[in-house]
């Protein structure tokens, strides 16, 4: 504790404390220091419990922050009219119950409010609107329904620029029109909501978007080109849909990704919460601000196909570039090797043929790599970073060779054997040819049921591919 206005612990050691005990145990429990109370800070503890009724008395409080804890009881019995001067409220990663507490919409000072990752139901209510400076709102990971509700409501917040409501609104549809507003808006997340329809057109009209993440859902249809009308957009993830049709060469002309001096102008300003990156059997990541996230187009685990266009080479300022688990054919494009900024280049599980570009070599950066699973050939580029990529990266090319493949490429067919057709004695051909013509078919009917289980997602790519959840 630092002074008599703020109390802050966090990582306590030892035993599950109870909010309760700890807290009277951390302040003076007479009114006049309760009253001074501005900053109450103990997040990542093991603290379990209800918000003691007692809190109410700390009418000066600017922060609550008490994310990654095990407090629960219904939220909105805990009154929060009184918190007149309140400003953020984090309690991500808790136990509470029941709907949006009314009372915290009378706090009219909340800019942020995280209450993600909890067991919270209903409907977002209009009278969120009575939060004028609210900006920051992350209600990831309850269960909340009637999307198209919230998000007609949320649109009139004329100063909300981070926006997350991943898994929630479970199987319902994604408004394709009717939604305006969200003028400020600069990052939104709607990832494992499984909702169906298209990438809607509202969206054109979020000039301000710099980061979108629609990833793990049931979105069918193609890319639209008007994407490209977006000059702020830099991260854009529609990983896990069922997407279709081409990558649009439109896409390669979004302003940010294309130049480097717009790249530049995306804000430094620290979020009003710190944003936490969640994947499944991996510590957290922290994000303080917008420049805090790499430049990114993540497409796969989707039904795309055709050529990668030549043009993708125009995404100068992009450094993770994700079409894995896809149906692109054709040859990997030289015009990648212009991307040198680019970390990571996943272009695994699709049709790809020809070989290798040798000019990708040039890619300094570059410590994430795989093409395994294409129909490749030739010989895998030496040198730099791809000296130390394993033999993982290219597997399921077989027509690959060189080093760290196990096949080398000076290997070649015995001229002097006779093909097994043509050995003299009984007619293999007869003989195996319905054999192999049998597993042939019986081969093709799995692969084709396996087909449809990857194209409608229904198992693999859920535990396959793991995301970043934001929060």
């Amino acid at each position: 504790m630092s002074n008599s206005r703020t109390i802050s612990f966090e990582h306590l050691e030892g035993s599950t404390i109870s909010f309760e005990t700890e807290y009277r145990q951390s302040t003076d429990t007479s009114a006049p220091t309760l009253s001074l109370l501005e900053k109450l800070e103990l997040h990542t503890n093991l603290l379990n419990g209800t918000l003691p009724l007692s809190l109410v008395n700390c009418t000066k409080l600017q922060l609550l922050i008490l994310r990654l804890n095990s407090l629960g009881g219904r939220l909105s019995d805990f009154n929060f009219s009184g918190f007149s001067q309140l400003t953020k409220v984090d309690l991500l990663k808790n136990q509470f119950s029941g709907e949006l507490p009314k009372s915290l919409f009378s706090c009219k000072s909340l800019t942020a409010i995280r209450l993600a990752r909890n067991k919270l139901v209903g409907e977002i209510s209009p009278d969120i609107l009575e939060l004028p400076s609210l900006s920051f709102l992350s209600l990831t990971g309850n269960t909340f329904k009637n999307l198209s509700q919230a998000l007609n409501i949320l649109s009139h917040h004329e100063k909300l620029t981070t926006l997350l409501l991943s898994y929630n609104f479970i199987n319902e549809t994604l408004p394709a029109s009717g939604i305006s507003g969200f003028q400020e808006l600069k990052v939104l997340g709607l990832v494992g909501c499984e909702l169906f329809g298209q990438i809607p057109i509202w969206l054109m009209s979020l000039t301000n978007l710099e980061l979108i993440n629609l990833s793990e859902n049931n979105i069918k249809g193609q890319i639209p080109g008007w994407i490209q009308y977006l000059p702020n957009l830099f991260y854009i993830a529609l990983a896990n849909n069922l997407l279709s049709g081409g990558l649009p060469v439109e896409l390669t002309r979004l302003p940010a990704l294309a130049s480097h001096q717009v790249l530049d102008q995306v804000k430094y300003n620290n979020f009003e919460l710190p944003m936490f990156g969640v994947r499944l059997h991996a510590s957290n990541w922290q994000y303080n601000c917008l420049a805090s996230f790499r430049p990114m187009l993540d497409l796969s685990y989707n039904n795309l196909s055709g050529d990668i266009p030549v043009e993708i080479g125009n995404m100068k300022s992009i450094q993770d570039l994700v079409l894995s688990n896809n149906y692109f054919s054709g040859t990997i494009p030289s015009s990648i090797s212009n991307l040198t900024n680019l970390e990571s280049l996943e272009l695994s599980h699709n049709l790809l043929s020809g070989e290798i570009p040798t000019s990708l070599t040039s890619l300094n950066f570059l410590s994430s790599f795989s093409v395994a699973y294409n129909n490749l050939q030739g010989s895998v580029p030496t040198g730099r970073q791809f000296d130390t990529f394993s033999n993982q990266c290219y597997e399921g090319n077989p027509r690959l060779c060189g080093p760290p493949m196990q096949k080398s490429c000076t290997e070649r067919s015995d001229p002097s054997s006779p093909p097994s057709g043509h050995k003299k004695g009984l007619d293999t051909e007869m003989i195996f040819g319905p054999l192999l013509g049998f597993c042939f078919g019986f081969g093709t009917i799995l692969t084709c049921q396996l087909h449809c289980m990857l194209s409608e997602r229904r198992i693999l790519p859920r535990w396959i591919h793991r995301y970043f959840i934001w929060a």
